[in-house]
């Protein structure tokens, strides 16, 4: 492999030299007092970054303010030394302390080593990027940051070269900005990581990707991950040359401090200037105390393996290259490292006492409540002994305050006293404080949330012309577009024939390539291009071509996008739009419609399912004033139906949440969406015929789902209901029962049993027989609605069949 050589040496002062060594050796100590925390009982996992140091100190050099990095959980250095995150922070992560002042990175909710920054003010609202080092939130998923990072990079070469977008100030320089990647060797085995490094040698994007090889991926070794056992070899075909886009490479040793400043600096100026791709293979890493605390490594090194390590461990070869340059006398490195162990340590205490504060300030006030209501109880003995209880906890946690509270209000649930019903305050008290400290922030809490946009009714007149449901579409994207630099759409076959439906056509000849984007057939780093451009301000709208490949992208929606918001306790967010199609067409992959899997995966993301394309307009008008992600999932079979294009086609909006009742009846109401609406609307239109009065409603979005409960007054009026939709069985459909019947108490109201119809449990076969056997039709629904009243009046609706 052909290392790109540095041409020359770099400048660096004895005293940030010596700075240098004493944030790596402080960063050491936090290392190894993390894993005896852990070992403790004072923490639950811990995972270390004890090895990368020096790598990481030269990478943070190169860093300037308005970059991002996306990274993964072993970059504890790197936070340390660009001032985002200080030893204190890092250990109140490790104790799992519930506060954004304490742990700015995730409040308590992601276990150590999962960085971030927040890049949000209090409000929700944005703050200046370009005058801040900037990291998005790390997920555990390996390689998972990968497309996250595509899209960073990809918002500089927007903010470059689309020149409506040199106004936005706060979140570029005109796309000088730097997006810096960090992986473990072994995770680059990950499909996302290999999609991610070909789709950024294709779009030339400022990224600089930094691969740590420390040779194993757990305990397994680099012959089983890698071909040829370097990933630089590997991948040598992604270097330039003179006649071909490509990435830079570098390869450079994990331990060698003048060579790795270097190499990162030249990396950055490469990918900063030019705007092309960089990847470091940094090489003869080590892991001094194994891959976590879950096991150790002197299980699968050999020997040899672990004597290698304790020589090569960069700290040490840094150390030696210091006194070997007289940069520093061995006295000096011992005030310093001894310094640097009472930093870690003083940091870990301050984060431990801090985080056992409010621990033990409840515990007081449970133990007093506890302790008032024996002295009015018949089990005075009894309570006490649950208070002494408490009182003994060793390291008590927020759950055993909860746990002794409820023993003893189940223990008096006879009593009526004052000391109980204060109790019962504190408990109401404390569930709701836990309440925000566990379970907020799953969608946006700003003015600028999904929920509080205004609805705007569409406007027709005798003038709106009826049109194909595409070309709907394409005014509304046209609009959209044409009213905000910052939207853009990327997908397959989206750009130059405007999308295999034909709701971009003509738009990239009117507003460029950079505006309507085709890309290569990717879907993870489709998305992920999205994710990393929104939480850069950008308005990306990314198209996965049908509803059944959504699958080649769940989990970067689900594990990155889905928990963005909640992960960091409302600090970052990214309001990306994804487009997709689905239900009805034809065959195994291109009539899926997997709702179940999505509902259960994608808590976080709005789930939007208009039944038209005026519908789907006003869904994307809605998200596009809110700060929050959408998935967007058209009606397959809708797109050459004839609408009417609304006069305000820019500018109305659906509120979500909000269903719609499609027709009035009095016997059953049917509740649905999307495709199934047609279907049951002929279905319901053919009952009316022989005397059985249905009532249709179209949720409109899955989640939410009927925000102000109005499906209940439906149901209190016709005590009978179906959900019906083309799901297989117990997908959305029971989700649907389980929000209607439980949430809702429409058992309440019902005269008969509640019934889902879905499609079969396959998936549905081919052409028009495959489809009318394997999914709902209008007999299907028919049936099933005439079977129920025949139930109720057999005489009136005799058994068809």
């Amino acid at each position: 492999m052909r290392a790109t050589k540095t041409d020359r040496k770099l400048s660096i002062g004895v005293e940030e030299v010596l700075i240098d060594y004493r944030l790596a050796c402080e960063s050491r100590e936090a290392s190894l007092m993390g894993r005896k925390e852990v070992f403790m009982g004072k923490a639950k996992f811990g995972i270390f970054g004890d090895g990368k140091e020096v790598a990481q100190l030269a990478m943070a050099k190169a860093f300037k303010n308005g970059d991002f990095r996306s990274g993964y959980y072993r970059d504890q250095t790197f936070m340390f030394a660009i001032g985002q995150l200080s030893v204190q922070e890092y250990f109140a992560q490790l104790y799992a302390h519930t506060s954004v002042e304490a742990d700015p990175a995730s409040g308590g909710r992601s276990m150590n080593g999962h960085f971030g920054t927040r890049l949000l003010e209090e409000n929700g609202e944005w703050k200046k990027q370009t005058e801040m080092k900037n990291s998005s939130s790390d997920i555990s998923p390996t390689a998972g940051q990968m497309p996250r990072l595509l899209g960073l990079a990809y918002a500089s070469k927007l903010y470059r070269q689309n020149k409506e977008l040199h106004q936005y100030t706060d979140f570029s320089i005109t796309g000088n900005e730097v997006a810096f990647g960090t992986i473990g060797n072994a995770s680059t085995s990950e499909g996302p990581f290999f999609e991610s490094i070909n789709a950024a040698g294709v779009l030339q994007v400022p990224m600089v990707m930094s691969v740590w090889d420390d040779e194993y991926g757990i305990s397994v070794p680099k012959e089983y991950h890698t071909t040829k056992g370097s990933i630089s070899e590997f991948l040598a075909g992604i270097q330039r040359t003179k006649d071909q886009a490509g990435f830079e490479v570098f390869v450079v040793k994990g331990w060698d401090y003048m060579a790795l400043v270097e190499t990162f600096e030249k990396a950055a100026k490469i990918s900063r200037e030019e705007h092309v791709p960089t990847f470091i293979h940094v090489t003869e890493m080590t892991q001094p105390q194994g891959h976590s605390t879950s096991g150790s490594h002197e299980r699968y090194k050999s020997k040899e393996r672990l004597q290698w390590e304790a020589d090569f461990d960069c700290i040490k070869k840094m150390r030696e290259w210091i006194l070997e340059n007289e940069l520093a006398e061995e006295a000096d490195l011992k005030v310093i490292e001894k310094e640097a162990k009472e930093v870690a340590k003083s940091a870990k205490t301050a984060a431990w006492n801090a985080f056992m504060e409010d621990i033990k300030n409840e515990q007081t006030e449970a133990i007093a409540a506890i302790e008032k209501c024996a002295e009015e109880s018949n089990f005075i003995g009894e309570i006490h002994q649950a208070a002494s209880d408490l009182k003994k906890t060793i390291n008590p946690i927020r759950l055993d305050s909860i746990k002794a509270v409820k023993k003893v209000l189940r223990l008096t649930r006879s009593e009526n006293t004052k000391a109980r019903a204060d109790l019962v305050l504190w408990l109401n008290n404390a569930t709701a404080k836990n309440e925000k400290r566990f379970s907020s922030h799953l969608f946006s809490q700003s003015a600028q949330s999904a929920l509080k946009v205004e609805a705007i009714e569409a406007d027709f007149s005798d003038e709106s012309p009826l049109v194909d449901g595409r070309e709907v579409l394409q005014a509304c994207f046209d609009a959209a577009l044409a009213r905000d630099p910052r939207v853009f759409a990327i997908g397959e076959d989206v750009g130059k024939i405007g999308d295999v439906n034909q709701a971009f056509a003509g738009l990239q000849d009117k507003f460029g390539k950079l505006r309507v984007t085709d890309t290569g057939i990717r879907e993870a780093t489709i998305v992920g291009q999205g994710i990393g451009a929104a939480l850069r301000g950008l308005r990306p709208i990314t198209e996965i071509q049908y509803l059944d490949y959504l699958l080649y992208a769940i989990q970067i929606l689900s594990d990155d996008l889905a928990s963005l918001q909640y992960r960091t306790a409302g600090g970052q967010k990214a309001p990306l739009i994804i487009r997709t199609r689905g239900h009805r067409l034809e065959g195994v992959w291109h009539s899926g419609s997997p709702m179940g899997m999505i509902l259960n995966s994608l808590r976080g993301i709005h789930v939007l399912v208009p039944r038209n394309m005026t519908q789907a307009a006003g869904f994307y008008n809605t998200m596009l004033k809110s700060d929050e992600p959408a998935l967007i999932i058209e009606c397959l079979n809708g797109y050459r139906l004839k609408e009417r294009i609304p006069n305000n086609i820019g500018e109305f909006t659906l509120p979500l949440g909000v269903p719609e009742v499609l027709k009035e009846g009095t016997d059953m109401t049917i509740i649905t969406y999307g495709s199934m609406c047609r279907i049951v609307m002929q279905a319901a239109e053919e009952l009316e015929e022989i005397g059985i009065s249905v009532e249709v409603i179209d949720v409109q979005t899955l989640l939410p789902f009927d925000v102000h409960h109005s499906i209940i007054d439906s149901i209190k009026k016709t005590n009978r209901v179906i959900f019906a939709d083309e799901d297989v069985p117990g997908g959305a459909s029971a989700y649907m029962m389980q929000k209607v019947v439980e949430e809702q108490g429409a058992y309440f109201h019902l005269d008969s049993q509640p019934i889902t119809i879905a499609a079969k449990a396959h998936r549905p076969a081919y052409a028009s027989d495959g489809d009318y056997f394997s999914k709902p039709s209008v007999e299907t629904v028919f049936d099933t609605a005439y079977e129920l009243m025949s139930e109720v009046n057999p005489a009136k609706f005799p058994v068809l069949y």
